[in-house]
């Protein structure tokens, strides 16, 4: 390279230091520039977010608290207007809390509406609340969009089980045959069983139903599948005319258990073309209507926190029972029935009656807060006049 090449190169790589190293002080300066002008109290009102701009900082904007589309459907209190001037320009900024008062700061006054947030859900991908006695929706979000939910097709499973035993102790005796290679292999597989079957040994109806249900034992599901309809193929195509009967739209069946066919392939239980059963909001809480409308005693065995069945503990994952750690007295929760896979996300259909009130059913679907969102759901549906007993 040129002597005169390597001087431009220099003045060059000098220059562009120095205008970044200016550019890089006035950002950062002018960033952390903002001063009060001016500031008052006012009358607590309420506001919410008007987009999903915006964000809450400390008065001096050294800091973000938080964004504005973190919490959707929050309510934002304010109590003090402030002037604070930021370079060259003025604005007026609210100084809010949420009604909890564990989150609060500074946030630019056009960024918010006046009145409460409307009712939402931030979690849950589809979502109802039903009341019972009607079959009317309450409230929803995306309920006619069908997609996986786990486990919760098991209260399909469970009322056709119902359904044969129709209240004969004799069939809640019958032993089921769980001798299948497959079902035992499930079993013992954490991840996809649950309620070890073990060789030689024999489990009635009535055993299997409580690990279904309780403990959600997707090999429970399969066998019961069996003892009703002779097959695993069988049995799914039973849930579908059950569906179909029932005018269901937005359900169908693949699996006994709620497990995907990637899952179930492996043991020898994969059935049909789709890889997970797909069902609607709307169309799981029409199924646990007919359930505990035909079968209410699924109430009161779905209300036990947990049982040792043939020696094995199981324990009841519906976090919204009596004691548990989101429980709620005033609404009665006393089902229904849990799932996850990680396709389908947390789900959740709940139940429970309130005093004075009808009985509410709830389905929540791909919901991280599904226990939160169904006791908020549950408590906004409780305000609609349609839910007076």
């Amino acid at each position: 390279m040129g002597l005169s090449r390597v001087k431009g190169a220099l003045v060059a790589l000098l220059l562009a230091m120095t205008l970044g190293t200016a550019v890089g002080t006035q950002v950062t300066a002018q960033a952390a520039t903002y001063t009060t002008v001016s500031s008052k109290s006012v009358t607590k009102t309420a506001y919410h977010k008007k987009s999903t701009s915006g964000a809450i900082y400390n008065q001096s904007h050294s800091k973000k608290i938080a964004n504005l589309k973190t919490y959707p459907y929050t309510t934002w209190y304010v109590t003090k207007h402030a002037t604070l001037r930021h370079g060259n320009s003025k604005g007026v900024y609210y100084y809010v809390k949420n009604s909890a008062g564990s989150v609060k700061g500074w946030v630019w006054h056009g960024y918010l509406k006046k009145g409460k947030s409307p009712f939402g859900l931030k979690y849950a991908k589809n979502a109802i609340a039903m009341n019972y006695t009607t079959g009317k929706a309450v409230w929803s979000k995306n309920a006619n969009t069908a997609r996986p939910i786990a486990s919760v097709s098991k209260i399909m499973t469970l009322y056709l089980v119902l359904k044969k035993v129709d209240g004969s102790t004799a069939k809640w005796n019958q032993v089921v045959d769980t001798s299948g290679r497959g079902l035992i292999s499930m079993s013992q597989n954490s991840s996809v069983g649950g309620f070890v079957f073990h060789t030689g040994h024999k489990y009635t109806v009535k055993e299997l139903y409580d690990a279904a249900l309780l403990d959600s034992s997707n090999n429970a599901a399969i066998a019961l599948g069996k003892w009703v309809a002779g097959s695993n193929a069988k049995f799914i195509q039973q849930m579908n005319a059950q569906a179909k009967s029932w005018n269901l739209g937005k359900a169908h069946f693949v699996s006994a258990s709620g497990l995907e066919n990637s899952d179930l392939r492996p043991y020898g239980y994969a059935y049909g073309s789709a890889n997970a059963n797909m069902v609607s909001a709307k169309d799981v809480a029409l199924i646990a209507r007919h359930l505990i409308k035909d079968y209410p005693r699924v109430l009161t065995d779905g209300a036990v926190g947990s049982k040792t069945v043939d020696g094995q503990l199981c324990y009841n994952y519906n976090n919204l029972l009596s004691g548990r750690k989101y429980a709620q007295s005033s609404l009665n929760v006393d089902g229904l029935k849990t799932g996850y896979t990680p396709l389908a996300g947390y789900c959740f259909v709940g139940t429970g009656k309130m005093a004075g009130k009808q009985r509410i059913i709830t389905v929540v679907l791909h919901d991280e807060n599904e226990f939160t969102e169904t006791r908020s759901l549950m408590n906004h549906a409780y305000k609609s006049s349609s839910m007076a007993e």
